[in-house]
């Protein structure tokens, strides 16, 4: 598992360990780690830029000046804020690096060849401590810095939000370096993109207690997955309920049922007009169909209220009135309209998610337009609040798909965000949402918890799409046929793992 913890705890957990050691022990190990780093990205490059504010990461970055430049690199610093740490500063001097300022208004010619030259660009403007966006004078560094240029970030990319809640002016780096312990906004949607590489240098901070935010591993899928034991039949594996589809969304049944048969369902029973239904008994003849006893339900992929079956409305109906566990996505959505007691994942796309949000009249705390609702860009500058607002105002979990895909509790739950980035580009295509939405309620069938069932399925999905077509295109219903194979997959690798371990 991949654990990011708060700003608070984080710091909490770095002053535990500074206290133990001498001063300035704790930093001088961030910048020796920094610099291995920096040495292996420069090849065979010597232009250093590094890019200091007033934070613990500008000191950092100061103290991996000096180092550079006393292995004879050609460094130039430039100091953006008003302050910055003085024995960094001096150190970095002292070892024969060039001492710029760009602490406001235009950029100074020196500070603009620099970095229009530079083989790597330490960025240590801002820290943990900042606030979302860039300083004023900043706002377009980026364009500044060469196109050749590889950006190295102390900690996180300067401008992002640490919490990883909203998008902001930020730059965008080659690889962040972040030191022992992973903060949310390495995991969350609104920043990781801005990241780039991740590497976690370890400098004896110990763990905290309770992660903020959670990425599963190929080993967790491995040890999660219900794997059937010899005394396991159909019902005690699974049966998922389906609704999906429609007589004029036909491929939403057959990519969803699909998906769940493939990745294991004891049975799929699936309820539906009579064009999918014949689709579904050419195509996956394994299905069982009409109302019957199932574990969970899976409903509203394809499926517009306004051209479902009465049978197919009759059957969500009962199941939301139900205590059995749910899967709502696409159509399925519509139909939620209080907290639910029973588990509940909900699965919708950006779009999906602030309608949703829209005709509950919820609102996210800078994020709402004139008049009184959310704006048009809030799910996409702020997913996770959004998310967790329904969330809590709904009682259930919420997955936001997407190319970095947040599966996000209610509050009262106590437990972290789940986040998952697995999948290529080429997953953003029609269907695959369906195939998510089948594999998840498969899950959730088996007696997975919608945060295990969500992430776990969302993990799945990415890696089958990868191993469907590595680095091209990939259709849905080839993600869907590929489940089986990546789980067998995923269970291997994760024995390997643990074999290795052993040894």
């Amino acid at each position: 598992m991949i654990r990011a913890y708060s700003v608070h705890d984080v710091r909490a957990a770095e002053d535990a360990v500074r206290q133990r050691l001498a001063d300035g022990a704790l930093m001088s190990r961030a910048a020796e780690g920094l610099v291995q780093v920096a040495e292996i990205r420069l090849g065979d490059g010597v232009r250093v830029v590094v890019l200091a504010g007033a934070g613990d990461n500008g000191g950092d970055a100061l103290y991996a000046a000096a180092h550079l430049a006393g292995l004879g690199h050609n460094v130039a610093l430039v100091q953006t804020a008003d302050k910055v740490h003085e024995g960094g500063l001096r150190a970095a001097v002292a070892a024969g690096a060039v001492a710029m300022e760009w602490r406001e208004g235009e950029i100074p010619d020196p500070v603009r060849d620099a970095l229009a030259d530079a083989d790597l660009v330490i960025d240590g403007i801002l820290g943990i401590g900042g606030r979302p966006g860039l300083p004023d004078h900043l706002t377009r560094l980026q364009e500044r810095i060469g196109d050749g240029s590889y950006v190295l970030a102390v900690d996180l990319p300067s401008g992002c939000d640490p919490a990883g809640m909203v998008g902001s002016d930020r730059l965008t780096a080659d690889e962040t370096v972040t030191f022992s312990l992973l903060k949310p906004v390495h995991l969350l949607p609104a920043t990781q993109a801005a990241c780039g590489l991740l590497t976690v240098i370890d400098i004896g901070v110990t763990e905290p207690d309770a992660p903020t935010a959670e990425r599963l591993t190929y080993q967790d899928a491995g040890l999660l997955w219900p794997v059937p034991g010899p005394d396991d039949d159909k019902y005690s594996r699974g049966v998922l309920g389906s609704i999906a589809g429609g007589e004029h969304y036909t491929g939403a049944a057959v990519m969803s049922v699909t998906a769940a048969v493939t990745a294991g369902a004891g049975m799929v029973r699936y309820v539906g007009p009579d064009a999918p239904t014949a689709l579904l008994r050419q195509v996956v003849p394994e299905t069982v169909f009409g109302v019957g006893r199932v574990q969970a339900w899976a409903i509203g992929s394809g499926m517009d209220l306004s051209d479902a079956s009465a049978e197919q409305l009759s059957a969500a109906r009962e199941a939301l009135d139900s205590d059995l566990p749910l899967l709502l996505d696409a159509g399925g959505l519509d139909l939620l309209e209080a907290p639910r007691d029973a588990p509940t994942l909900l699965t919708p796309h950006a779009g999906e998610l602030l309608r949703l949000a829209r005709r509950l009249h919820l609102t996210v705390e800078g994020h709402t337009g004139d008049d009184g609702e959310l704006a048009d860009d809030a799910v996409r500058r702020a997913p996770v609040q959004v998310a967790r607002a329904v969330a809590d105002h709904l009682h259930v979990t919420v997955l936001l798909k997407g190319s970095v895909t947040v599966v996000v509790p209610p509050s009262a739950s106590g437990l972290p965000i789940r986040s998952q980035a697995d999948g290529p580009n080429w997953l953003a295509t029609a269907g695959s949402g369906d195939v998510l939405g089948g594999l998840a309620g498969a899950l959730l069938a088996a007696g997975l918890s919608p945060l295990d069932a969500g992430s776990l399925a969302a993990l799945v999905h990415g890696v089958a799409a990868d191993r469907a077509n590595p680095g091209g295109p990939v259709r849905a219903l080839d993600v869907a046929h590929e489940l089986g194979r990546t789980v067998a997959y995923l269970l291997r690798t994760a024995a390997t793992d643990d074999n290795e371990d052993e040894r």
